[in-house]
């Protein structure tokens, strides 16, 4: 496909502005976080300066776009925790931990936010909007 990965790191919330520049003088068309609390707890930043720069950016989680991204992309964490109470539940009743098997999520959630995408004059094509879950207008 012709990709190029890059990384792109900041020590801290003061570091966020330079990376972002330094991604951009650099050539970066795109932005991929993944999940950490420091970006959680950094998002609105982030996405203001993905904004700024004028970069589409896709997130771990349904609140990136909730607050403002572009898109996310990642497990469905209601269902997560729902599964979670029915391994407590098992331990509860007697069940040893170590012998229940470990699980992967099994839901995942994709939402657009299609006025992030006209802030930085991306054009989301319809096949790739029918497959969100969720489209924030």
């Amino acid at each position: 496909m012709g990709l190029q990965l890059q990384f792109v790191g900041a020590k801290g919330a003061d570091d966020l502005e330079s990376a972002f520049d330094g991604a951009k003088r650099t050539g970066v068309q795109a932005v991929i976080t993944s999940p950490s609390t420091f970006l959680v707890t950094n998002r609105v930043r982030i996405i203001e300066l993905a904004a700024k720069h004028k970069l589409p950016a896709i997130y771990p989680g349904t609140e990136y776009a909730e607050a403002g991204g572009l898109m996310s992309y990642g497990p469905d964490l209601n269902d997560n925790w729902h599964r979670a109470a029915s391994y407590v539940d098992k331990i509860l009743k007697g069940a040893k931990p170590s012998e229940l098997p470990v699980e992967q999520p099994r839901k995942f959630d994709f939402v657009i936010n299609l006025k992030a995408a006209k802030q930085i004059a991306v054009t989301i094509p319809p096949n790739v909007l029918a497959r969100a879950g969720k489209v924030i207008n």
